[in-house]
């Protein structure tokens, strides 16, 4: 079976084609939060620096990712922290 860190790169990959995305499980800080399960892969962090956010609100870029990651969502991930951002954003422009 794929990790779910795995599946989350694939999917932000083919909804946001030309992103640089990085994924990583923080499931193990959360051991005992509510959401956390035993086994982990409920807790991520994720960044995208794609074209694709621009002219986008911070509240947009998060619907677009969430929506996604919609089946994670459904399949047990709990939570997600998002950093999102344009190419010129994360070059500091």
């Amino acid at each position: 079976m794929t990790r779910r860190a795995d599946r989350i790169a694939a999917a932000l990959r083919a909804a946001f084609p030309t992103a640089e995305v990085a994924v990583a499980d923080d499931s193990h800080r959360h051991a005992g939060h509510a959401g956390a399960r035993p086994e982990g892969e409920t807790h991520y962090s994720v960044r995208v620096v794609s074209p694709a956010f621009a002219g986008m609100n911070r509240v947009a870029r998060s619907r677009a990712v969430h929506a996604a990651l919609t089946a994670e969502f459904e399949g047990g991930m709990h939570a997600l922290a998002l950093t999102l951002r344009t190419p010129e954003e994360a070059a500091g422009a």
